[in-house]
């Protein structure tokens, strides 16, 4: 409960004699309950933002990995994407000893990694005739190459509609030459 004193306004000993003035009380329960209930409606009632992830297909834990070694990919079909120390990203398009297109060092964004992804996807649409059959991305982060990096070619995965890709570690002694160069 608030109260309001403006003090005595009444007429004591000697003076002028002058109205008592009356003190003032404001009630403040009612309005601090409102504002808890009104506190505890919106909390309860809006919605908390939820985190944003992406899908992960890992292999089996029972899966023996040297079964999927004969695994044959068609190599037009096929683009390696290494990323490196320094924000250094190549690519190269087929194989590294006779490949399409590259290896070329190449910028992310939308006028790097991502009019490459999506210009290969449609040449590899138009050499398949299959929609079904689309380009299929290989990521290799290497060892000196940042966690950003890699969640940004992800990102590009997905802006670009690519739905095969894997992440894989294992470099190639050229690979890592190419990653090295300055």
């Amino acid at each position: 409960m608030a109260e309001l004193n403006t003090g005595d306004g009444g007429g004591g000993k000697g003076g002028k004699v002058r109205s008592k003035k009356q003190s003032s009380k404001v009630d403040l329960t009612a309005m601090v309950d409102l504002a808890f209930l009104l506190i505890t409606f919106f909390m309860l009632t809006t919605s908390l933002s939820k985190p944003q992830s992406m899908d992960l297909s890992l292999p089996d834990k029972n899966e023996d990995p040297k079964d999927n070694k004969d695994l044959k990919v068609d190599e037009k079909r096929t683009m390696t994407i290494m990323m490196g120390e320094n924000n250094k990203l190549v690519y190269y398009m087929g194989l590294l000893e006779e490949p399409i297109a590259g290896p070329k060092d190449i910028a992310y964004g939308k006028d790097g990694i991502r009019r490459e992804l999506l210009a290969r996807k449609k040449s590899v649409i138009e050499y398949t005739g299959d929609k079904n059959k689309g380009i299929i991305v290989i990521i290799k982060p290497g060892t000196k190459s940042k966690y950003k990096n890699l969640v940004d070619i992800l990102d590009e995965m997905a802006i670009s509609g690519v739905g095969t890709y894997a992440i894989v570690n294992d470099f190639q002694p050229k690979e890592k030459e190419l990653l090295e160069k300055k």
